[in-house]
């Protein structure tokens, strides 16, 4: 009966990762996430656009100052997970690059 409830309060704490992965995006692709809550004011790239690392994707408003969200990596635009407007949670995916 011990191992049984022990079991149950593991599985909530899978679930949130499986969750955040749900956000559709290509096999091997490099997921840029929102390091903070807030508002996306505008979205540099387009999907198949290529980029360099440093390169600014989006523009992310939090606390009244705006945050560049810049690549981490030379790659090229897959998806963009968000929309300008759109309001964002810490980790939540932005844009994934390949």
């Amino acid at each position: 009966a011990a191992p049984a409830p022990a079991a149950a309060p593991a599985a909530p704490k899978a679930a949130p990762a499986p969750a955040a992965a749900s956000t559709p995006a290509p096999a091997g692709a490099n997921v840029i996430s929102a390091p903070m809550p807030g508002t996306i004011l505008d979205i540099k790239v387009s999907v198949g656009q290529s980029v360099n690392a440093g390169d600014v994707l989006c523009i992310l408003e939090a606390m009244k100052m705006e945050n560049e969200i810049m690549a981490p990596a030379a790659g090229k635009v897959v998806a963009i997970n968000t929309s300008k407007g759109a309001s964002v949670n810490t980790g939540d995916a932005l844009i994934s690059l390949g």
